[in-house]
């Protein structure tokens, strides 16, 4: 779809859902559809020729009523958009999250039409059919975190900042060695420790934890030894 040219756009301030309508058969008609309301259990419903109708689920902010609603609406027809006010006070989660938004309606198969507070429509994303691209390089790293780490520390749904990882396991491994042993040389950290890695963790040095002493050689640096008691529960079970 196009958009309206701008003179043909209706002025809809203090917009409720029904207000919706009128921008929207508005610009259907533009697009050469003739346009009822109510059809059915439908919005909106548009017809051109022997295209498959269009139809438009109407809501006054994005949510999940109006995602359920489209979606259902699918089995009438393929093209199905959600419409929703946007501007100031209107749709935060479309203001905050536009990427996900986008994404999820790719997903669905469902077009997206933005209606302004002055009633101005903008087709944002058109309805096709979604056939999702595997990543590789996602799926890789999903699988070697799982292999890597050790029994289940984090609990699901937790919000945890420091999220127990392989990588901070193979971290903490690496500090208990410094710590009990002092100065030692990466070689040594990595036989000790039991982690392939170690060169590279004790190098970029994420959490703080290391102070290189000479090249080759690091130490435990204060707050390493600060918070390696935090983690004392863990370094137990790795």
């Amino acid at each position: 779809m196009t958009r309206t040219p701008p003179e043909t756009h209706q002025h809809c301030y203090g917009m409720a859902e029904t207000d919706l309508y009128a921008p929207i058969k508005q610009f259907l008609e533009a697009q050469g559809y003739a346009v009822k309301g109510e059809i059915g259990a439908c919005d909106v419903v548009g017809v051109r020729g022997d295209e498959d109708a269009v139809v438009v689920e109407l809501k006054e902010r994005l949510n999940f009523a109006l995602l359920l609603q489209a979606v259902d609406r699918l089995n009438i027809s393929p093209t199905v958009y959600v419409a929703f006010r946007i501007g100031k006070g209107q749709s935060a989660t479309w203001r905050s999250r536009r990427k996900q938004v986008l994404s999820l309606l790719r997903r669905l198969g469902l077009g997206l039409l933005t209606v302004s507070s002055r009633g101005n429509v903008v087709a944002v994303l058109d309805p096709a059919p979604y056939t999702p691209r595997a990543n590789a390089r996602r799926r890789e790293r999903l699988l070697k975190e799982f292999a890597e780490r050790v029994g289940d520390p984090e609990v699901g749904g937790s919000t945890s900042r420091q999220r127990l990882t392989a990588y901070r396991q193979d971290a903490l491994r690496c500090a208990r060695e410094l710590s009990s042993e002092g100065t030692l040389k990466v070689s040594m950290i990595r036989e000790r420790a039991d982690v392939e890695r170690a060169g590279p963790i004790l190098r970029d040095n994420h959490y703080g934890w290391f102070e290189r002493v000479k090249t080759g050689y690091y130490e435990l640096s204060p707050k390493g030894e600060r918070e390696l008691v935090d983690w004392s529960g863990v370094l137990d079970k790795l």
